[in-house]
Order: structure tokens, then sequence, then C-alpha cells
């Protein structure tokens, strides 16, 4: 297994698909979707635009639709829901489809859903992500981070570094083995100094600052943690995503 993070989705190669590809949106996209099928959603899609989610959205009974949409951190209006997992209650969410746009985790699932493999991964369901890995053993994996409006992201690589670490921990590989390339190697370093107080690495990445200033403290809270949900998001059709539980 070879594993390539990427920092942004605009950072990944053009001319090739990995077996397996990796969507990571902490804040909170990704925390978000494996939040809402843990709850018992029907599915997730994602669109880049607002105006075809709309479109599409409208073709559900509205008893088994649920709208979100964010933009700059903040709900857009008209939409039921912004991008706050901890809104996704089960009694919200049961059996219903989740059409979602968000400034920047939509776009890096856009961006490998040509994948044979697609999954959503945050920090809270690390553990179930590895646990697939270890199980399929792909022989080429992608982790691509959604970063803000194309640049780096701490919160993004620090989850990157988090799957890294646990392969790593879990099988035979060394970890020069998997680095597929230097990201992977500066991912691990970055989770490694940090996995004791990621909530004060959320705290001092700019987007944690910017939900901050929303007055988002609980979602940072809550996105900080790691393996609290058995959730495996997992692509069924182009930009679809329902739960394969572990």
């Amino acid at each position: 297994m070879k594993i390539f993070v990427y920092h942004t989705p605009e950072l990944t190669p053009t001319d090739t698909v990995p077996e397996c590809a990796i969507a990571v949106d902490v804040l909170r996209a990704t925390s978000t979707m494996a939040t809402v099928l843990a709850a018992g959603g029907e599915a997730v899609q994602v669109f880049s635009d607002l105006n075809q989610l709309m479109e599409v959205s409208e073709q559900w009974p509205p008893e088994k639709r649920l709208r979100a949409g964010e933009r700059g951190g903040a709900k857009v209006a008209g939409f039921e829901l912004g991008n706050s997992p901890l809104d996704c209650i089960p009694e919200l969410v049961a059996g219903k489809r989740l059409f979602i746009s968000t400034t920047n985790g939509t776009r890096a699932l856009q961006r490998i859903q040509n994948a044979p493999i697609v999954l959503a991964a945050a920090l809270i369901n690390r553990a179930a992500v590895v646990q697939f890995l270890l199980e399929k053993q792909p022989e080429t994996v992608w982790i691509v981070g959604s970063g803000w409006e194309g640049s780096y992201s701490l919160e993004d690589t620090v989850c990157a570094g988090a799957i890294a670490h646990s392969i790593v921990q879990q099988s035979s590989y060394a970890q020069q083995e998997i680095s597929g390339n230097d990201e992977v190697v500066s991912a691990i370093a970055l989770y490694s100094q940090w996995q004791d107080n990621l909530q004060g690495l959320l705290y001092q990445a700019s987007h944690g600052q910017r939900l901050l200033r929303l007055e988002c403290n609980e979602d940072l809270k809550y996105c900080s943690q790691t393996d609290i949900l058995d959730i495996l998001p997992i692509q069924t059709e182009p930009g679809v995503l329902k739960s394969q539980n572990n």
C-alpha cells in the first residue's frame, strides 16, 4: 500500500486515479457526512453548485430530503441546515437524504469521484477508515484534504496523518514503505506532535479561528475527537455516499 497526501484537491495529479481516494474536510463537511449517516441518514449527495443542488433535490419528496448549504462557514439562506454536525440529530435526519454543498469539502469529493473506491474521512471516524484500508489493502491511496479556498489547512493534514499513523501502528508496514510522497511524512509528524491536543490544534487553525468567530466552539470540540463513530461513508455512485457499517 502506498499512501499519498494532497493538501488540496487542486494538487492531485490530473492524469491518473488511485485505487482508493479519501476526501477529508474535518471542519466540517466530512465530519457532518459521517454524523448524518451514523444518525440514520439514507445517503449524502454532494454538490459544488447550489443551483444544481436545488434542482436535483426538488425531485425528492420534501419529507425524504434535507438541504445543507454553507459558504464562508455560514449557513446559506433558504437551506434547512448549514454545515454543523451537531445539528444532524437522528430525529431530523433518519431516513432522509442530505443534499449538501460546502465551500471546500464537496469540491474535494468531486475531484476524486472517478476513483474505484471513494471514502469520506474525518477524525471522528478515523478508525473505521483505517480498518477498511487494512482489510482491503488498496495498492494506491490518496488522502485529499479540502483545504480552505485552495490553500493548506492544518485540520485536514492532521487527519491525514492520523490515518497514516494508525496504519503504520496496526500493520507490518514501516512508515517509509507506505509513504508515497513527502506530505505523508509531514502529516504523520504533525499528528504525532498534536495527537494529545487535537482540539488545541483546531483552535490554532485559520478555519478553526474563523468558526470561533462564528461562535461554533462546540463544533470544534466535536470535530477534534477521534474514533467516536464506527461509520464509513463510501461512494455508491458519483457524488452519492452511503454508510458501510463496520
